[in-house]
């Protein structure tokens, strides 16, 4: 029986490259099921291909295959690798830092080089600006449809040389939590950060209480509020900020049928920061 093929890339849908890798992966074999997680990354954005992926993986059973192309380095002497989490997960990608969620959050048991000159687009060779068609969907519709096995892919990679991006976990300090924006809820303009529910609750925090909200952008300070901490995006009016827990329970914000992201022209990654705190009491 053939596995979930999960397809993940920054091409969009304005040309035919995901038709292309899906034409390849069916020509592997036409009884494979193939899905799209998103085409949407945007381009050349790394880290939001490896939180993409973390976001989606731990929802889908053991021996599905994901297929992930950020790969602002196609051509170079960056590895093409398989890896296989601890939930017996593969994950088809280039080695340039895609794996840093599921590394952390999830776990990487063994990674394996794929052995090009064996798992390769046949008559593909003279073009070196496509592997996620040449190289990833065909290694991952072999994987998917077990014509062949993760031991064939290729020799094993020492997993202290996969390729991961700097990685930054919350801080609780007395009563303030400072964290970082990981990625944005794209369509709604929500922050999501890396604060988690339990950190969060350390707070001491109740439903509607307001806490001080800072964001800063590097040393320079961005955003600050005082917002109110809902269940939802319904426990505050039209156009107000709220915190909220997320669908991965971290922390969010957002604006009430409003684009957070937008409003005040918010970012992604390690030089965003966030930080946020108790009101200090009245004295």
């Amino acid at each position: 029986m053939p596995h979930a093929l999960v397809l993940q890339s920054d091409f969009g849908y304005e040309d035919g490259a995901v038709s292309a890798m899906k034409g390849v992966a069916h020509s592997v074999s036409r009884l494979l099921p193939i899905y799209d997680n998103t085409h949407e990354i945007p381009v050349f954005d790394i880290w939001a291909g490896s939180y993409r992926l973390w976001q989606t993986v731990m929802y889908w059973p053991a021996e599905t295959i994901f297929v992930s192309v950020v790969d602002p380095g196609v051509g170079s002497e960056r590895r093409s690798i398989v890896a296989k989490t601890k939930d017996n997960q593969y994950i088809v990608t280039p080695d340039n830092g895609t794996l840093t969620h599921l590394s952390q959050k999830v776990g990487i048991v063994s990674v394996r080089e794929i052995d090009e000159t064996k798992h390769r687009l046949p008559n593909s060779g003279i073009s070196h600006t496509f592997h996620g068609r040449d190289i990833y969907a065909y290694t991952g519709a072999k994987l998917a449809s077990s014509i062949m096995l993760f031991e064939d892919v290729g020799p094993e990679v020492n997993l202290e040389d996969v390729e991961l991006l700097p990685f930054q976990e919350a801080t609780l300090s007395e009563e303030e939590i400072t964290g970082m924006i990981d990625i944005l809820d794209i369509r709604f303009g929500n922050l999501w950060t890396n604060i988690s529910y339990e950190l969060f609750m350390k707070l001491n925090i109740q439903y509607m209480d307001k806490l001080v909200v800072k964001i800063f952008h590097g040393s320079r300070l961005i955003y600050e509020n005082n917002v109110s901490y809902g269940k939802s995006f319904g426990a505050i009016h039209v156009g107000e900020p709220v915190l909220y827990i997320n669908s991965l329970h971290n922390l969010a914000i957002a604006i009430n049928q409003g684009s957070f992201a937008k409003a005040y022209d918010i970012g992604t990654g390690t030089n965003w920061k966030i930080q946020i705190g108790k009101l200090a009491s009245p004295e």
